[in-house]
């Protein structure tokens, strides 16, 4: 309690003291039972404030759990089949696009370079036929029935080669590899690589050294972009008519570190058990402070106006159940509790729900006093 308030609460103390002194203080101060009546110089003290009907905008207070932006995390698949050979990388690690994340002792890429070397012969070798055939025709040697055959077979094993090509390609062959192939050159024996998809942090790693390995099935490693996260907060069915997509938030972590996000998708379920809706978050993690599976607290500002009975903090009081009520000013100068239902807290105002009027007028410095002495 601030030292200002606790000076003003003593200094009505004694008033109160000195006024239980005299018989026509102490008739004033008692009041009937339920009201409190101060006398003029404890009134003094007290300061009022008169209920009228204001618009805001919510803020949504909630937990949430932080996750991957799923839209740039992928899971890695062995693209090709055979026992790992090492491990380059560990969980933690952040990668590029295309570094090697394990090798592989695969037949798959002898299999492929074989495969292309024979396309690429067979496609250069229809082609020279082709063109023969062609010039035969020209000078009536064949007839035009071969030609075609032979421009047939050429386009046939042009698609050939380049299937050929795709499938070192999809095995991350290294260029250089492969124009070395198309030359005709000899290459050094190729290793197998599982490469990183997405420029990102290795978060999960599923294979060990040794692990036989299923080409297109065998999940190896999850990757994901941790310079932004989604945090899945937890909304109560009763204040999903407040927000919507776009509404700012803050996320704040047990550390009490602060980081801005947006509402970017609400869900169209709610959970059976706990009666919550989903709202995904999404907040820049540049420093990757947010983990997944943190728990972190969410304060989402609805961006659309509310309207109701806004009163200061300071006016609601807790009773012995710890249930909130505020005093009222009465007509006949007396106090009056009133028991209130307390909604959103919108900076150093709670907006009430049920139990005030417009018009009224809210005790709001020197409740505490109000109190005491209605205990008496």
């Amino acid at each position: 309690m601030p030292a200002v308030t606790l000076l003003a609460v003593a200094t009505l103390l004694m008033l109160a003291g000195c006024s239980s002194k005299t018989d026509d203080n102490a008739s004033a101060a008692t009041g009937d039972a339920h009201n409190v009546t101060l006398t003029a110089a404890q009134r003094e003290h007290i300061r009022l404030h008169t209920v009228a009907a204001s618009s805001f905008h919510k803020t949504i207070e909630t937990t949430g759990i932080v996750d991957f932006d799923n839209d740039h995390a992928t899971a890695v698949l062995a693209p090709i089949s055979g026992p790992v050979s090492r491990l380059l990388v560990d969980i933690g690690d952040r990668v590029k696009k295309g570094d090697p994340l394990a090798v592989v002792d695969s037949a798959d890429f002898a299999a492929a370079v074989s495969a292309y070397r024979k396309a690429l012969t067979t496609a250069h070798t229809a082609r020279r036929l082709a063109d023969l055939e062609k010039d035969l025709v020209q000078h009536q040697g064949v007839a035009q029935r071969e030609e075609d055959q032979a421009e047939t077979d050429a386009a046939n094993a042009d698609a050939d080669r380049d299937a050929a090509l795709k499938a070192l390609t999809s095995l991350s062959v290294d260029p250089q590899t492969i124009k070395a192939i198309e030359e005709g050159r000899p290459i050094a024996p190729i290793q197998g690589f599982i490469r990183s998809p997405i420029t990102g942090t290795v978060v999960d790693k599923q294979i060990t050294p040794g692990q036989l390995l299923q080409a297109g099935t065998t999940p190896a490693f999850t990757m994901a972009d941790l310079s932004r996260v989604w945090v899945m907060a937890q909304v109560p069915e009763s204040d999903l008519a407040d927000i919507g997509l776009g509404d700012p938030a803050d996320v704040v972590t047990a550390a009490s570190k602060s980081m801005s996000g947006t509402v970017s998708n609400i869900s169209a379920l709610v959970n059976p058990d706990t009666r919550l809706v989903a709202a995904r978050v999404v907040v820049d993690n540049p420093a990757a402070l947010l983990k997944k599976q943190m728990y972190v607290n969410v304060k989402i500002h609805a961006r659309q106006e509310t309207s109701g009975l806004l009163v200061p903090v300071s006016a609601i009081l807790r009773d012995d159940e710890n249930l909130p009520f505020v005093y009222i000013a009465e007509r006949d100068g007396s106090f009056a509790r009133r028991p209130v239902t307390v909604g959103h807290r919108t900076g150093d105002q709670f907006d009430i729900a049920s139990g005030l009027k417009a018009g009224e007028q809210v005790v709001v410095d020197g409740g505490i006093f109000v109190q005491f002495m209605q205990d008496q």
